[in-house]
């Protein structure tokens, strides 16, 4: 595996010793990956030159086991590591057709507490958030967008924690990375193995697991200062416990981000500051075969104002009310693991999110009847039951995963206007949903080079709502059973290149929505079909991907804003969406490193369903094209380790709405970034500078709805912003 990897020759006189050694994970040379792979055993690696290697039997006289020499550098940026679980069991990426993008999170050290979604946006081709804030914004992948708005409609990308799932129709969580091992994009419709609302694709934090070998303990710390904003800081720090010998491991994470706001309303200066804070634990143990795995997470977000205001550029807004914002999330899970000819993984989790908002009323609320109204809020709750038994093996040459789901889903929307002393009920929704399913996964050889991938769900699911507005109160259940599909073939004329062609398919629960005679009418579930093309491979010190794509999008189901300033959905008709993308990073030499990407996609609405004419057909939020690209250097200060890195990413033109009555355009906006590290000893001390150039371009057109059309809005880029961030390891 390091071999296919890497790109290196490694060989031996006839076949690989049968000899376990222990896994290995992290950024080393291949010198210093063999040599801790073989520790332990009676077998060294010789460097046989160039990018060859040679395993040995120890002898008494052998040379001692070969490293690469190499003078100390900060690690290697290009993954060493590529093992993904996207096909919900341990691959190599380079046999798996799919396109997936791998992060490792840079700031896991410094500034982790700090870091978010937003970050893996700007390092990850077609993928795109709202921009009303941290904890408010939705997840869009490969154009595949319905609304910028935050509706009830089930969420197009579902967002996972280490195998289990996190949102259902939430907005994401933004959990933020830190001891985060990498994250996992997965792009295009995902129904096959991860059922209804994997329209756009998978979003999976994987974090580091318990180690049961070492104790380490890691803190950080870091301070962040905004050009015209306030000041924050956070913290965090991780701790890690063997226990039993070796069999059984502790790790706990905890850290807070106080992140400094740059919006001034009335006499109320940096009101848009939130403060995230979080923990995790898991622990892991080995008992009778058997690896077990208890994890859980707490996150809790909340932003004291919004960020929009009512004039291009502009840092401050006429005194109103505060809105503020909560988005919080609680999380369990277990997983029994055994591994024989026939693996064997059971998941169960559960989830408690609770997303809160509340914005002044007192401009857009007058339709409602109630006298002076001062404030709306929106109060959600959502709970969410995920359980898998998954059974995977090989016959042969032939690979196979085969498994049960059940999910059950709910969530409970409750709205409110609020005067100085009275309150009205403008909406009590609540809905559960239930899904199980059957899936399975196979994949076979059709020659040397040619690999055959077949997979299919099989689902039946139940909605039941009820739902109560000063108008009516009704009740609806519904059901529907579907199959959704995959199917790939991939061709790999040398372990370093893949090439594959694939046909993905997902569905989406269907939508309500309470009419004029006050009835429940209910819609169909979007169905979301794609065929793609993709080319991966490893070139020397660096590797490139592609992929192109054409995706027909039926039934599309949209939350819209109405004209009393409520969200609603919709049935908007039929959609088509083509793109392309390319991304490359490359190892330079003399401690240079490249990395960039792009990516274009029409999204387009091909048939309007939504009885008013169209001026502009495109998809919301999507922008019609991303550029980026980063270049930094690894040098030596003095005796110390350090690195240096300017990134560059280009936004293109994005629109708000298809709605011609709340279309409004974004995006046009350059983000920038340079940051800094130095290594001394146990500590590593970070700096970065964000938006250099002093961008103020609208990054989303929407804040209020009930002040939406009678006041323009903006949400402007966050000035420039400074940072400094200090980790210990232990």
């Amino acid at each position: 595996m390091l071999s296919a990897q890497t790109g290196a020759s490694i060989g031996t006189e006839g076949v690989l010793p049968n000899s376990r050694t222990r896994s290995l994970k992290g950024q080393f040379t291949i010198g210093e990956a063999l040599v801790r792979l073989l520790a332990g055993t009676d077998h060294v690696a010789r460097h046989a030159g160039g990018n060859s290697w040679r395993i040995e039997r120890r002898q008494a006289r052998a040379t001692p086991p070969a490293r690469q020499v190499v003078r100390p550098s900060v690690p290697q940026q290009l993954p060493a590591e590529i093992i993904v679980t996207a096909t919900k069991r341990e691959a190599s990426l380079d046999r798996v057709p799919l396109a997936i993008s791998i992060v490792t999170p840079e700031l896991a050290g410094a500034r982790a507490a700090a870091s978010g979604t937003a970050d893996i946006a700007g390092a990850v081709e077609g993928l795109s958030l709202t921009g009303l804030g941290p904890g408010r914004n939705r997840m869009f992948l490969r154009g595949i967008a319905d609304s910028a708005f935050n509706g009830e409609s089930q969420a197009t990308v579902a967002v996972l924690f280490d195998g289990s799932r996190l949102t259902y129709s939430a907005p994401d969580p933004d959990i933020r990375l830190v001891d985060v091992a990498r994250v996992e994009v997965i792009k295009g419709p995902q129904g096959s193995l991860y059922g209804t609302g994997a329209l756009g694709g998978i979003y999976q934090i994987i974090p580091n697991a318990p180690d049961a070998n070492h104790f380490s303990a890691t803190v950080a710390g870091g301070l962040t200062g905004i050009d015209g904003g306030g000041t924050g800081g956070d913290a965090s720090a991780v701790l890690n416990l063997p226990l039993a010998n070796g069999r059984a491991a502790l790790r706990f994470v905890g850290y807070v981000s106080n992140e400094p706001g740059w919006i001034h309303t009335g006499d109320r200066r940096n009101s848009n500051r939130t403060i995230v804070t979080g923990a995790r634990a898991a622990f892991g143990a080995e008992v009778g075969g058997w690896k077990l795995d208890l994890a859980g997470l707490l996150q809790f977000i909340g932003a004291r104002d919004s960020q929009y205001v009512y004039a291009p550029g502009a840092r401050s807004r006429p005194a109103q009310f505060p809105e503020p914002h909560d988005n919080d999330v609680r999380h369990v899970a277990a997983r029994a693991r055994r591994n024989g000819a026939v693996d064997i993984e059971l998941l169960t989790s559960m989830t408690w999110h609770e997303v809160g908002d509340a914005l002044d009323a007192t401009i857009g609320a007058d339709q409602f009847g109630l006298s002076n109204p001062r404030l709306l809020t929106d109060e959600r709750q959502y709970r969410l039951f995920d359980n898998e038994l998954r059974l995977s093996g090989n016959s042969g040459d032939m690979r196979w995963l085969a498994g049960l789901s059940h999910v059950r889903a709910t969530q409970d929307l409750v709205t409110s206007l609020a005067s100085a002393n009275a309150s009205l009920l403008i909406d009590d929704d609540r809905r559960t949903t239930t899904d199980l399913a059957l899936f399975g996964d196979i994949g076979m050889p059709l020659g040397r080079t040619l690999d055959l991938d077949l997979g299919g769900r099989l689902f039946r699911s139940r909605t039941a709502e009820a739902r109560r507005t000063p108008s009516a109160s009704v009740s609806k259940r519904i059901s529907r059973t579907g199959f959704t599909p995959s199917a790939a073939i991939s061709w790999r004329p040398r372990p370093d290149r893949m090439v594959f062609l694939r046909y993905g398919s997902a569905v989406r629960q269907g939508g309500s929505d309470i009419d004029a005679s006050g009835s429940l009418s209910v819609f169909d579930g979007d169905e979301l079909a794609t065929i793609e093309a993709g080319w991966r491979e490893r070139l020397g010190h660096g590797h490139v991907e592609g992929g192109v794509w054409y995706s027909w999008w039926d039934d599309v189901q949209s939350d819209v804003l109405g004209s009393d300033g409520l969200i609603e959905t919709r049935e908007a008709g039929k959609a088509k969406i083509v793109g392309v993308e390319a991304s490359a990073a490359f190892d330079l030499g003399e401690g240079w490193r490249l990395d960039a990407g792009a990516n274009y996609t029409s999204a387009l609405l091909v048939r309007n369903d939504l009885g008013t004419e169209l001026d502009d057909r495109r998809l919301p939020v999507v922008p019609r094209y991303v550029l980026r690209g980063a270049i930094a250097h690894d040098f030596r200060l003095g005796r110390r380790d350090a690195s240096l890195a300017f990134k560059l990413r280009y936004v293109g033109p994005a629109r708000l709405s298809f709605a011609p009555a709340i279309d409004r355009p974004m995006g046009k906006l350059i983000e920038s970034r340079v940051e800094g590290r130095i290594k001394l000893g146990r500590f590593t001390i970070a700096a970065s500078a964000d938006n250099l150039l002093g961008e103020d371009e609208d990054s989303f057109a929407f804040g209020n709805p009930l002040r939406f059309r009678s006041m323009r809005q903006y949400i402007p880029m966050s000035p420039r912003q400074f940072s400094i961030g200090i980790s210990g390891q232990f």
